[in-house]
């Protein structure tokens, strides 16, 4: 990928995926205008990037999808905030989005965090607009990550709200329980992460998907049933799950209704975890 200073930079398969959501939402609310959200930022990010953006805004379902996700991040951080204004967000695997955009209380801080390939990239392109945004380095399969990205931590410390989409599902089963763990361990009280899942059908079927397959990566985690997501550790409560099918009317309605049972899950959906 050519950034407009002319650098080349290289990115592994699961860091490729990060130009999905980037294009979706600088360029998907002109399909799907009822979704759209208007990232200033993805929309001059993609001024300087040298991309061929066909590929993408024919993945229309992708698109849709990831408009729909923006919102229910949106809703849920706007939550958050008004509830701990002056708490702090985490965004753990940010590739190229800027939430804080959105998400700016005035008084809240913000930390996004990827692995050095993507930061590197991130910070040739994309810069801080306050004080109270920072970033870091981070690779979520080595345990520790909490402490290192320096989070609150403790029962007297302020709540933390976690965002972690489209990272896990590109993570082995025994790699997401220890990060949903660790969340659970050093979180403090009232934490709360926000998470997205695909079905146990999408394993081994990121080859077929017209944005993913192109850049080699693979789905990994698909868990079979809700429970999958607060065994981990005793603390983790489920809050709230969104089905994507909302955003598809009766025929997502009617899908859904046929899906549940033999998936026992969503076929994506975004969760919200609590501690």
């Amino acid at each position: 990928m050519k950034t407009g200073d002319g650098r080349q930079h290289t990115l592994p398969p699961v860091c490729q995926t990060l130009l999905i959501p980037l294009v979706a939402r600088a360029r998907g609310g002109e399909a799907f205008p009822a979704l759209a959200c208007h990232d200033a930022a993805a929309e001059q990010l993609l001024d300087q990037l040298d991309l061929d953006l066909q590929p993408y805004l024919k993945d229309r379902i992708t698109t849709q999808n990831i408009l729909w996700r923006t919102r229910v991040i949106q809703s849920a951080g706007r939550a958050f905030f008004q509830a701990h204004p002056d708490s702090q967000g985490v965004n753990l695997g940010c590739g190229l989005s800027q939430h804080f955009q959105w998400l700016d209380q005035g008084c809240n801080r913000w930390l996004d965090s990827d692995l050095p390939e993507v930061m590197a990239l991130r910070d040739t392109c994309l810069a801080a607009d306050v004080p109270r945004q920072h970033h870091a380095e981070v690779d979520l399969r080595t345990p520790g990550w909490w402490q290192r990205l320096g989070l609150p931590s403790g029962a007297d410390a302020k709540p933390v709200f976690v965002l972690c989409e489209g990272v896990l599902m590109y993570l082995t089963p025994e790699q997401v329980e220890a990060v949903l763990a660790e969340f659970a361990e050093q979180a403090p009280p009232g934490s709360q992460m926000v998470l997205d899942t695909i079905s146990r059908v999408g394993r081994g079927m990121a080859r077929a998907h017209p944005t993913v397959g192109p850049t080699g990566a693979q789905f990994l985690w698909c868990p079979a049933s809700a429970d999958e997501l607060t065994r981990p550790h005793p603390r983790l409560r489920l809050l709230q799950t969104r089905s994507v099918s909302e955003c598809y009317g009766w025929l997502g309605a009617v899908t859904e209704a046929c899906w549940m049972p033999v998936t026992g899950t969503p076929m994506y959906a975004m969760v919200t975890l609590s501690v």
